[in-house]
């Protein structure tokens, strides 16, 4: 039977990974594993966002594989039940982790507004890929909320978490959105060069080798280097 673990706390969650517990509603830390992963079904009452610096493991929501790659981030909810498997080609994982538990969000505006954060949504299983730039933005808030956990707790600890928490996720809502951005640039200069190598069949072998059907599209040797184009850009997405 596959192992099961359960992160309904942080306690529980930094047990696992093995870091001290500052704040009883939140964690960040950076892991280097010294043991491979182990196969098991991770179960989630927190939230959490793993900048990952490796590919160190698979995840999949059911039969659904999360596309993540190097310096990539990944986001889960409470309730969502992740999949988490050892890959062979790199055998310990190295990542960034924030996690925080919902009862931190209580009586705040983000708790109100959480839902607009649509990637931490099962429906998502596409992780945010970060430039070298964001990245630095990533870790710079980050960075903050930590200096935050290693200050004594007072009347504006929650306030503040909360505020840099929120921060992190508008930047992630505007990296996502630019990923998006361009991937629809890129999208449409294939079809744009789609169109131009049609309009030139048409002009110049259609009536020789008659109009393209599907016996005989991907014999042609223009529109065959444009599948392989399009299969390339949807790989390095």
């Amino acid at each position: 039977m596959m192992k099961k673990l359960f992160f309904n706390t942080i306690q529980e969650f930094n047990d696992f990974i093995g870091v001290e517990t500052l704040h009883p509603l939140v964690s960040i830390a950076r892991v280097e594993n010294t043991s491979p992963i182990q196969e098991a079904v991770h179960h989630y009452g927190l939230y959490a966002l793993f900048l990952k610096e490796n590919k160190g493991c698979k995840l999949s929501y059911g039969r659904t594989e999360y596309d993540f790659d190097e310096m990539t981030v990944t986001s889960f909810a409470p309730g969502q039940s992740i999949k988490v498997e050892p890959n062979p080609g790199v055998p310990l994982a190295k990542y960034t982790v924030l996690a925080f538990h919902p009862e931190l969000l209580n009586r705040t505006q983000l708790g109100k507004n959480i839902s607009r954060y649509e990637f931490f949504d099962y429906t998502s299983n596409e992780a945010l890929h970060l430039s070298a730039a964001e990245v630095n933005i990533f870790r710079d808030v980050l960075s903050m909320i930590s200096q935050e956990l290693e200050h004594p707790i007072d009347r504006h600890s929650r306030e503040l978490i909360v505020s840099n928490i929120e921060l992190l996720l508008n930047y992630c809502l505007r990296f996502y959105d630019r990923q998006f951005i361009t991937r629809e640039e890129i999208n449409h200069s294939v079809v744009k060069k789609f169109i131009s190598l049609l309009d030139e069949y048409i002009a110049q072998k259609a009536e020789r080798e008659g109009l393209i059907t599907s016996n005989n599209y991907f014999r042609l040797r223009n529109l065959n280097y444009l599948v392989i184009t399009m299969s390339t850009i949807k790989c390095a997405s």
